[in-house]
């Protein structure tokens, strides 16, 4: 069986809010912290057999206190994760991940519930899904 390398950095902007992140590939939580409080390198082998996959970020946690807002709700400060330094074997797809990724959250229950895009941050509790599919070097050919 032939494999893939995925990794990918989580940072966070504010180490002391208790911000968490799960990673998931399909059914499998490869990667679980409750607080990201230090740039975390994850890196996750993943079978390179014919297949369609469904990458999985979510972030948990957010509490409305990690938002701060003026009197006009413009906001000052947010804690929120950078995902980036995202990699197929050691092929960076930030950008192709970003373009083909959807932001489902719903600003943590204060409105109903909607699909972004995915920028490479994320401050809402919530989960960032990539489909993708395996061989992987055919899929990046086929999207980039």
């Amino acid at each position: 069986m032939d494999t893939i390398k995925f990794g990918c950095t989580i940072t966070s902007n504010q180490p002391s809010v208790p911000l968490g992140m799960e990673i998931w590939l399909d059914d499998l939580k490869f990667f679980d912290q409750d607080h990201i409080d230090q740039d975390y390198i994850v890196e996750h082998e993943i079978s390179d057999d014919d297949g369609d996959h469904e990458l999985r970020f979510v972030l948990k946690n957010k509490q409305s206190g990690h938002t701060q807002v003026d009197a006009d709700g413009n906001i000052l400060s947010d804690a929120v994760l950078s995902i980036t330094d995202m990699r197929f074997d050691e092929i960076n797809c930030d950008y192709l991940i970003s373009t083909l990724a959807k932001y489902h959250h719903d600003y943590n229950g204060s409105q109903d519930p909607v699909v972004d895009e995915f920028y490479g941050e994320i401050g809402c509790n919530g989960t960032v899904t990539l489909k993708f599919s395996t061989p992987i070097y055919i899929w990046l050919l086929e999207n980039l």
